[in-house]
């Protein structure tokens, strides 16, 4: 069974960067697709970023295009994700996810994701 655990959270100021990180233990496969979700309150849970099993392969979601960075170390067990320039839109409920996928394929659907983290929360202040 995989353990994920996410990392790195806190209050910023609009305009700062944060790092998450998304630490897998436990059985684990770099053949998983591992997906960041975020939540605000009263909103639905948002796709934020993607990568494939062999860290080939990203998406991210239109809101984060172009600040946002997802890496992936299958040594480590880790993918992090570098937001950079954030604005209070970006405030939520952080999730890490993995999901069964072909090694070069992200998976961007919350419903196909076996596993999920606790969440941490990331708050930007404006």
């Amino acid at each position: 069974q995989v353990q994920l655990v996410e990392s790195g959270g806190g209050l910023v100021q609009a305009g700062d960067s944060l790092r998450l990180s998304c630490a897998a233990t436990g059985r684990t496969s770099s053949n998983w697709s591992i997906g960041w979700f975020r939540q605000a309150p009263g909103k639905e849970r948002e796709f934020v970023a993607g990568i494939s099993g062999n860290g080939r392969s990203t998406l991210f979601g239109d809101s984060v295009k172009g600040r946002f960075i997802i890496l992936r170390d299958n040594v480590k067990g880790t993918v992090d994700l570098q937001m950079n320039t954030l604005k209070p839109e970006d405030t939520g409920l952080y999730y890490c996810a993995a999901a069964n996928s072909p090694e070069n394929s992200v998976v961007i659907h919350s419903t196909l994701h076996h596993s999920w983290g606790q969440g941490i929360q990331v708050t930007v202040s404006s």
